[in-house]
C-alpha cells in the first residue's frame, strides 16, 4: 500500500477519482474540487494549499481523501481560533495545520472514499500513520477532519482522535405527500405563519424560476454572482468564491445544481443556489439587492422543500447556523469533527474543553428540539 499526496487535482484522472467518490455527495466529486482549484478559490495565496491523499495498492487506486495545508482557519465553519490563540500564548505555531474538509462547505459527507471491498479500517490506519509521520517532517501542528458522516466516527475514535460536536438544522421527509401535508403536521400557529409568509411574497409580485446549472445562461449566472457577493459585502467581507468557480461547476456538474431566481417586475431581485446528491437537497448560497418581506425564507427554504416533496428527496441539508429554521420544520442534528494535535501538552487541555463543550452542545440540541413546530400528544395543534 502506497500513499501519495496530490498537489493538484487536475493531475488525477476524474473518472478514477469519481469511481471512488461517487455522485451521491456532490462536493466530493472531482468536478467540484477541481473547480475550486482551477478558479483560484483555493491554492496560491488563499491559505488553502491542496495536499490530497491518494492510496494505491500496486497500480490500483483504492482510496482518496481531500486535504489542505491551511495557514488560517477561515472558511471552515468549525471554529478553532481559540486553539490557535492558546498555541500563540505558549509561543508555539498552530499554523500550518492540515484540514480534511470541503472548502467553504459545512455539509456532512464522506471524507475518505474507498474502493468497494477493501479494508477501510486498514486504510484509515495507514492514512493516519502517514499524516502523523509527515507532520513531523513538514512542521504541521495538527490534523482536522470536518463534517464526516456519523458512521465514520467509530473509525476516528479507534485512531484516538478527539471528537467535537456541533448542531445544524435539517429537514426530513416524514412521508409527506406534498407541502400541505407537511404543514398539516404542524401546530396551527406555525402552519398559519408559514402560509402567511408565502402569501406575502406572492402579494409583493415576486415569482420564481428554478433552473438546473446547465440550463442557466451566462447572464443569469452573473446576476446570481452579484447577489451572492452582496451577501458578503453587506457584512464588509469578501466572498470566498468567484464567478469562474460557479461557471465551471455549471458546465461540469450542472445537473446536480438548482438555481432559484426571484423575479419582480421582469427583473431579478434575488437568487438561491442549491446542490442535489442522492436523496438530499443541499442549500448553499443566497443573495439579494434589497430586502423583501420573507423573500429569504421562500427562496432558500420553501422553494427547496417544494422540490424535495415533488421529487421524493428525503433530506434538506441547509448548512450552518440559523435558529430561525426551527420554526419552519428544520430539526436539530448533531454534526461532528475529528481532531489530532501533535503536541500532547496541547492535546490534553483541548480534549478537556471538548468534553465540557459536548455537554453544552447536547443541552442546546435538546432545547432546540423542544421548539420544533410539529404537533405532539400534548399539543395537537
Amino acid at each position: 500500500m502506497q500513499i501519495k499526496p496530490l498537489a493538484c487535482l487536475h493531475e488525477m484522472d476524474s473518472v478514477a477519482w469519481n469511481t471512488l467518490a461517487g455522485s451521491g455527495y456532490p462536493f466530493l466529486r472531482h468536478e467540484f474540487l477541481s473547480a475550486l482549484e482551477q478558479s483560484g478559490c483555493v491554492g496560491g495565496k488563499t491559505g488553502w494549499l491542496p495536499q490530497h491523499i491518494t492510496v494505491w495498492e500496486g497500480e490500483t487506486l483504492v482510496a482518496v481523501m481531500p486535504m489542505y495545508r491551511k495557514s488560517h482557519s477561515s472558511g471552515e465553519y468549525v471554529f478553532d481560533h481559540a486553539w490557535a490563540n492558546f498555541y500563540h500564548q505558549n509561543a508555539v505555531a498552530y499554523y500550518p495545520k492540515w484540514l480534511t474538509a470541503i472548502p467553504f462547505t459545512p455539509c456532512q459527507g464522506p471524507r475518505l472514499a474507498c474502493l468497494a471491498g477493501v479494508d477501510a479500517a486498514k486504510i484509515n490506519r495507514a492514512v493516519f500513520d502517514f499524516i502523523r509521520a509527515q507532520a513531523e517532517i513538514d512542521g504541521i501542528s495538527s490534523w482536522h477532519g470536518l463534517f464526516p458522516l456519523p458512521d465514520q466516527l467509530a473509525q476516528c475514535q479507534n485512531l484516538g482522535l478527539n471528537i467535537r460536536e456541533g448542531v445544524q438544522f435539517q429537514w426530513f421527509n416524514r412521508g409527506y405527500r406534498d407541502f400541505s401535508d407537511f404543514l398539516d403536521a404542524m401546530t396551527a400557529s406555525k402552519r398559519k405563519m408559514i402560509k402567511r409568509e408565502r402569501r406575502k411574497v406572492t402579494e409583493q409580485g415576486i415569482e420564481f424560476l428554478m433552473l438546473t446549472g446547465d440550463e442557466a445562461s451566462d447572464v443569469q449566472w452573473q446576476v446570481f454572482y452579484q447577489f451572492y457577493a452582496l451577501t458578503y459585502l453587506k457584512k464588509s467581507s469578501q466572498p470566498y468564491l468567484n464567478l469562474d468557480f460557479f461557471l465551471r461547476c455549471a458546465a461540469r456538474m450542472g445537473e446536480q445544481m438548482r438555481l432559484v431566481l426571484a423575479i419582480k417586475d421582469q427583473r431579478y431581485v434575488g437568487a438561491a443556489l442549491s446542490f442535489i446528491g442522492g436523496d438530499t437537497f443541499y442549500g448553499r448560497y443566497w443573495g439579494c439587492y434589497e430586502e423583501y418581506n420573507f423573500l429569504h425564507f421562500e427562496a432558500c427554504y420553501y422553494q427547496g422543500l417544494d422540490y424535495c416533496l415533488a421529487n421524493g428527496l428525503q433530506r434538506f441539508d441547509s448548512g450552518a447556523q440559523g435558529e430561525h429554521k426551527i420554526a419552519r420544520g428544520f430539526e436539530p442534528v448533531t454534526t461532528y469533527s475529528a481532531h489530532w494535535l501533535k503536541e500532547a501538552r496541547f492535546a490534553k487541555p483541548i480534549a478537556d474543553f471538548l468534553a465540557r463543550e459536548k455537554i453544552a452542545i447536547q443541552d442546546y440540541r435538546a432545547d432546540a428540539a423542544r421548539h420544533l413546530p410539529f404537533k405532539t400528544p400534548e399539543n395537537k395543534g
